[in-house]
């Protein structure tokens, strides 16, 4: 007889991959002149932010699911709207790029994710240079310069706005750290949505006036009431998955699910979208990348645990401080406290983390600790 809460952990896990693999062919559909043709990227994103913004606002106004949290005017300005500004710009990016580049090559390039992060953590000052991380960050970025190479409809414009995205969101997480942890405000995934999807929608509507609006003024653009609705349910569902996911299992879990996903994808978007060609050369350079994105990711999980070492003697050093009659402030005392999985809280390092580019926000503090490359844009 099956383990119950195993086969929980993985059924969560399926609907994870279901729903991000889903959300990232449905905006691809939606989006390219080829199928529905609703080329405005920018509009796509708001009416998820909207969407998301107005469903956290019932959950936590009307039917008061969760408790807003005490959060100051200065807080807001200085930490939620600079973060909302790059969680907009990571969206605007990576869904414009749907309409130059196939999905394939998106997934390939997003292997770039752990270097981007890296790189704004090294920055900011939050992560420190280590050679065996910096030689795993070469790897992945001679893999994702061969996969670019094998590409066959390489497009320049595509791939820029899709790296731009990718730092972005890194700069994004980097800041999440920086700005709000280390004020010790948590937010869960409701009461994120709840402050951040409105501000993005804010700072989404300023390139959306400039750029989309007199696009839609001027041509015929379809609109299917249905057919959004339907997508802004997928991307905040995707949200509240990986939510799950993260509060049942452990940082290698998450991992292998996240590279399993990115293969299924790839298969996947050569299918449902004919013109997506994959080359022996794309395959070659991914699998590099890969190889890379593993190594680290085995650096970051090895990282975990020998922090947690000292959790394990706790009882050893507790005998050994009363022993040697030393201070309390002596002995090692886990991060453990907090039970709220989508808190933004957390000490875990920010290169450790891997959104799904996909999902509208998750800040959490697991993932400071566990990680994902994926998690979105919508």
């Amino acid at each position: 007889m099956i383990n119950k809460t195993l086969f929980l952990t993985y059924f969560y896990l399926f609907i994870y991959i279901l729903l991000s693999s889903g959300v990232i062919l449905y905006n691809k559909w939606v989006l390219s002149p080829k199928y529905f043709n609703f080329p405005l990227p920018i509009t796509l994103t708001m009416i998820h932010m909207g969407f998301s913004g107005a469903v956290a606002f019932l959950l936590i106004r009307v039917f008061k699911v969760v408790s807003p949290v005490k959060m100051t005017f200065e807080i807001y300005a200085t930490s939620v709207v600079p973060i909302s500004a790059f969680f907009a710009s990571s969206l605007w990016f990576g869904n414009t790029a749907y309409l130059h580049i196939s999905v394939a090559f998106i997934q390939m390039l997003k292997a770039l994710m752990p270097v981007a992060t890296f790189i704004m953590a090294v920055m900011c000052g939050t992560d420190k240079a280590r050679c065996d991380v910096f030689l795993n960050m070469l790897l992945v970025s001679v893999g994702v310069v061969v996969s670019s190479y094998g590409e066959i409809h390489f497009n320049i414009v595509g791939t820029l706005y899709q790296v731009t995205g990718i730092f972005a969101e890194a700069l994004r997480l980097v800041l999440t750290q920086v700005l709000l942890q280390k004020k010790g405000l948590t937010l869960n995934p409701i009461t994120s949505l709840y402050y951040i999807a409105p501000c993005s929608f804010v700072f989404l509507f300023v390139p959306w006036y400039l750029l989309e609006k007199p696009m839609m003024e001027v041509s015929q653009i379809q609109f299917n009431f249905w057919i959004f609705f339907s997508n802004a349910i997928c991307a905040l569902a995707l949200n509240f998955s990986i939510f799950l996911v993260i509060g049942r299992t452990g940082a290698v879990t998450i991992r292998v699910a996240g590279v399993l996903k990115d293969w299924i994808l790839i298969a996947l978007s050569t299918v449902i979208f004919p013109e997506s060609t994959i080359t022996g050369l794309n395959i070659i350079g991914y699998a590099i990348a890969l190889c890379g994105v593993v190594m680290y990711n085995y650096i970051k999980v090895k990282d975990v645990r020998a922090s947690q070492l000292p959790a394990e003697s706790l009882p050893d050093r507790i005998t050994k401080d009363w022993k040697f009659e030393k201070k309390s402030s002596d002995i090692f005392v886990p991060d453990n406290t907090s039970d709220n999985e989508g808190s933004v809280g957390g000490n875990g390092s920010v290169s450790d983390m891997n959104i799904d580019e996909e999902t509208p926000l998750v800040p959490s503090s697991r993932l400071s600790h566990i990680g994902q490359t994926q998690l979105t844009g919508n």
